[in-house]
């Protein structure tokens, strides 16, 4: 589990430093803020430290970060993420919580960075879980285009996020039970949406299934594609119980009762060990995880909170921070009533 981490001149954020990190996290700020910079700077960290010494990778931990950075961020050189104004260096340090300590990794680079990032410092031991990042838009019906842009012709478009995404897909389905917690999630993740993903080895397409009748993913409902996504990680074990899950934009294509559950899920599954970070500028979002902390006091729901200038960090148990979504969502709410009463 992420424990902590800071940052700086990263993009739009000056200088953000986070600990006592919890299950989930939630990030929230307006269109523009750095919520999405953020949760790929983080999963590009994460994601670089489980490639490495992993099987026979020889590559060093320095060049993997720089590789995901560059493919991720899809940056002609790596030194364009460094605040534009600033003098000193991107800096980012991360701590995870290992068997008897925190292990920290931290590395920096300055504009003038081209293609690799020189100072890389870490004592993370080689991690066996894995990471994933869900982007807004759906991946299983552009599946094959994504594989050929980046595995063929090795072109920008679909970042590594993407590319990551659809190699976890491709994970085959493991036999034997999942744990208890999982397996009732994915019972969840199913009812929501009615039925299940498969993957059509004959025509080499993904379908969704609703009892003995079968969708072509083309015509299958956004929302259903998205959820279908988690359902098949925790199914395909290619998610355990010490992977840490970014999602951007979980209310994307879904409807608030599907919003709804999909965040009890993710508290189900938090119990059961693994980490969320989300991005949102949903006001439901919010306040069914402020509901949902209230409901489970003992886990803990971070929320960072930015309005574009500095960065405001609580526990969603202490309430609602102040921020410009959920005022405006606020004042909303007293114009339509002071409507209704006159």
């Amino acid at each position: 589990m992420i424990t902590s981490f800071c940052i700086k001149n990263f993009g739009p954020i000056d200088s953000l430093d986070c600990s006592n990190l919890g299950q989930i996290n939630l990030i929230i700020g307006g269109n523009g803020t750095g919520k999405t910079l953020l949760l790929k700077a983080l999963y590009s960290t994460l994601k670089s430290l489980e490639m490495y010494q992993r099987g026979n990778e020889p590559k060093s931990l320095a060049e993997l970060l720089s590789e995901k950075f560059y493919w991720t961020f899809q940056v002609g050189e790596i030194g364009e993420l460094v605040k534009k104004q600033a003098q000193s260096p991107l800096s980012l340090e991360l701590s995870l919580r290992g068997e008897s300590s925190e292990d920290t990794i931290q590395y920096h680079f300055g504009k003038n960075t081209s293609k690799t990032i020189q100072t890389v410092s870490s004592e993370v031991s080689p991690r066996s879980s894995n990471s994933i990042f869900i982007p807004p838009k759906e991946v299983l019906s552009i599946y094959h285009l994504i594989l050929e842009s980046r595995e063929r012709d090795r072109s920008f478009g679909f970042d590594d996020t993407y590319l990551d995404l659809v190699k976890a897909l491709q994970t085959p389905p493991s036999r034997g039970k999942n744990d208890a917690q999982f397996s009732s999630s994915r019972k969840h993740l199913s009812d929501i949406i009615g039925g299940r993903i498969t993957y059509d080895t004959q025509t080499k397409s993904w379908q969704f299934k609703q009892g003995h009748k079968k969708i072509a993913i083309g015509v299958t409902a956004e929302g259903v594609k998205k959820i279908s996504i988690l359902d098949t990680l925790l199914g395909n074990r290619y998610l355990d119980a010490n992977s840490v899950i970014f999602i951007d934009e979980p209310e994307s294509a879904l409807h608030p009762g599907a919003i709804s559950r999909l965040l009890e899920i993710m508290v189900m599954l938090s119990q059961a060990g693994l980490q969320f970070f989300l991005a949102s500028h949903s006001y439901f979002v919010i306040k069914k995880l402020s509901v949902l902390a209230q409901k489970n006091p003992k886990m803990t729901i971070m929320i960072l909170s930015t309005d574009g200038e500095t960065w405001e960090i609580s526990n969603l148990v202490d309430g609602l921070p102040e921020n410009s979504i959920i005022n405006e969502s606020i004042r909303i709410y007293e114009e339509k009533l002071n409507l209704v009463l006159g």
